[in-house]
């Protein structure tokens, strides 16, 4: 490859005695007239890769929202959905006042209570009082209802793992990846 070759991959190098405008050549088949098309038909292919995107995690919140309703379900019949979501986060992080538990599960402080006074009465949640401030309460997951979320969690988490076994380790990572640069 001749030094004039490159210019079709490298700006010209610019020395003490060059015009600092200068630039390489473009090669011969960059038309500037179908630029803005090329940027066009990208942004579309974007767009529609982005569409795709949005379409499975619709599907993907659908079949969460299905299978939040079938677990509370499960833990018991009147248990709802959202129940379930609030009881699931204290089996896994342990006691919480309700103003925490909203503002982690991005919930408002209504739903909270109300679903905090069902499971009271089914067994599932006991509040106490906070050893630091008794004017506040904590909440509680009940013996019950940590065996029958553990439960389902290590169902769920048996079936994932059989599912993402079959990928290959790289797609794995790279999904893990890219799931949290979504999440970030």
């Amino acid at each position: 490859m001749s030094p004039a070759d490159t210019t079709d991959f490298f700006p010209a190098t610019v020395d003490d005695d060059a015009d600092l405008n200068r630039i390489a050549p473009m090669s011969d088949d960059h038309d500037p007239a179908t630029a803005d098309l090329d940027t066009a038909d990208q942004d579309a292919a974007s767009d529609q890769a982005i569409a795709d995107v949005e379409g499975q995690l619709s599907a993907l919140f659908n079949r969460v929202r299905s299978n939040w309703r079938d677990y509370a379900a499960s833990v018991h019949p009147e248990l709802q959905p959202a129940g379930y979501k609030i009881l699931g986060h204290l089996v896994r992080q342990g006691p919480a006042h309700a103003g925490v538990l909203a503002e982690q599960l991005h919930t408002d402080k209504s739903v909270i209570s109300r679903q905090v006074r069902l499971m009271e009465q089914l067994g599932l949640v006991e509040s106490t009082a906070d050893e630091t401030d008794g004017r506040a309460r904590v909440l509680v997951a009940t013996p019950l209802a940590i065996a029958k979320v553990t439960a389902i969690r290590r169902t769920n988490q048996a079936r994932f793992y059989e599912l993402l076994r079959t990928w290959p380790e790289d797609d794995i990572r790279k999904f893990a990846e890219l799931l949290g640069r979504l999440s970030a």
